[in-house]
């Protein structure tokens, strides 16, 4: 059996960056025209694809010159996932984690499946409710060692997470960032279609959860089929000795608590981002220190620790930046959206649906922003869905699944890196564990894809 290896994650970046280069010199630059809409949102005007006369020609130099032109692009990211990194490095030090893990120890010590299925449709909710991804980056470091106390490892804990988030996505209620958008660009009503989605939860979330649940149980039995059993894990508090949930621990957990629910409160009612949550943490960050009796010397010094054990994967994310901006800067990411475009209209309305949710999961790869996705994709496919006889709403339905379900996988996805990076899985280890799960998922969607062109879905 041959064995395929995926080189290390920041050569994986490298080279992707060659291949969109070579990619720019390849094929032809073209451009689709962009309007502002009523509501101020820029998007593609339907049928405006035009070759350039002239084709900017980039040079090697490119792959080193884009790199910090990406770092800076990212630069919101990056910076909250190293200050999430300072703030869970004092949360670390002040023995909350250790002690919320040992109580959890004891109420799912015999439990794995619960704990995985209420992780997984937390998760799935939030995001499907209010596009969350970023801010799960704070709960990774207690997933990861809950996990791996009760005899399991990170891959697992990831699996809760990433998996959970992914399929929220792909099947979002009211997302505002992806579904909200699409639609409004599609021109149907706004949050649509709610039945179908509901419906589809129940299937594609079995799917998700039997797949987490069955390498769980395969790890817990056989330490050694973990597929990072050779990967020394930071050291854990022995689950003998983790300390009882005491006052101050408490009204940390608290502080934690009511932190997360001004988090929901301030981006559904502020459109709250990333400078906002950056300031929330950091002001949790201050009030645990000093509930706890940290020493400012002290407090500074974890601080600073917990950043720099993101510095990887603040570098990755700026890597994963870069991919997409050289095909921007070779003004060819207009012509491989317009190409892939062109199978869906040569197809039937059943099997343009599913070519439809198969490109909108390959353009993830080229633009793993939820939003960006929509603004360039939906012009383009709203036409093409009508003159294929698909439907606006189904057009949606394949631009959610395509974006969301590729979250979990895409390497030029920040969130996904980011979390991988704070869980010290390797990017390669990951792709092991869930490719499989990708291809019965788009499988699964390709058939609701079917049903939804035949059903007339509205």
């Amino acid at each position: 059996m041959i064995k395929i290896k995926i080189p290390h994650t920041l050569v994986l970046m490298m080279y992707l960056m060659v291949g969109a280069l070579i990619l720019t010199w390849l094929i032809p630059a073209g451009e689709f025209e962009r309007t502002v809409n009523d509501i101020g949102q820029t998007v593609v005007s339907a049928g405006s694809y035009t070759q350039l006369e002239e084709q900017p020609l980039l040079n090697p130099l490119t792959l080193f010159t884009v790199i910090p032109q990406a770092l800076a692009d990212a630069s919101g990211v990056i910076f909250f996932v190293l200050l999430i990194g300072g703030v869970m490095g004092i949360l670390r030090a002040t023995g909350m984690l250790d002690a919320v893990i040992g109580l959890l120890l004891q109420r799912f010590a015999d439990k794995t499946g619960w704990l995985i299925f209420g992780g997984m449709l937390t998760f799935g909710i939030f995001s499907a409710l209010i596009g969350v991804a970023e801010e799960y980056l704070i709960f990774v470091a207690m997933l990861v060692a809950l996990c791996r106390a009760l005899k399991l490892d990170g891959i697992t804990a990831m699996g809760i997470l990433i998996v959970g988030y992914g399929i929220g996505y792909g099947l979002s209620l009211f997302n505002p960032f992806t579904l909200l958008i699409a639609q409004s660009i599609a021109e149907v009503p706004p949050a649509s279609g709610l039945w179908y989605r509901l419906v589809l939860w129940v299937p594609i979330f079995a799917i998700g959860f039997h797949h987490v649940y069955r390498y769980a149980k395969k790890v817990a039995a056989d330490p050694s089929q973990s597929l990072v059993a050779d990967i020394t894990p930071p050291e854990l508090t022995d689950t003998k000795t983790y300390p009882q949930l005491n006052g101050r621990h408490k009204l940390i957990l608290l502080g934690f608590v009511a932190v997360l629910v001004l988090l929901v409160y301030g981006i559904v009612a502020h459109g709250w981002y990333l400078i906002e949550l950056s300031a929330l943490f950091l002001g949790f960050g201050l009030f645990a220190a000093l509930v706890s009796r940290m020493g400012s010397d002290s407090a500074a010094q974890r601080f600073i620790e917990g950043a720099s054990e993101l510095t990887a994967t603040a570098l990755l994310i700026g890597f994963a930046r870069s991919i997409a901006m050289i095909l921007e800067q070779g003004q060819v990411l207009d012509t491989v959206i317009y190409y892939m475009a062109m199978p869906v209209e040569a197809f039937g309305a059943h099997f343009g649906a599913v070519s439809m949710l198969i490109i909108q999961s390959m353009l993830n790869l080229f633009i793993p922003s939820g939003s960006g996705q929509a603004f360039v994709t939906m012009p383009i496919m709203v036409p093409i869905a009508d003159t294929a006889g698909i439907g606006r709403q189904v057009a949606v339905l394949a631009f959610q699944m395509g974006d969301g379900l590729m979250n979990m996988i895409v390497p030029t996805n920040p969130v996904l890196m980011g979390i991988l990076g704070l869980a010290g899985v390797p990017y390669e280890r990951w792709f092991k564990f869930v490719a499989p799960l990708l291809v019965k998922l788009l499988f699964a969607c390709a058939i609701a894809m079917v049903i939804a062109v035949s059903i007339g879905y509205s």
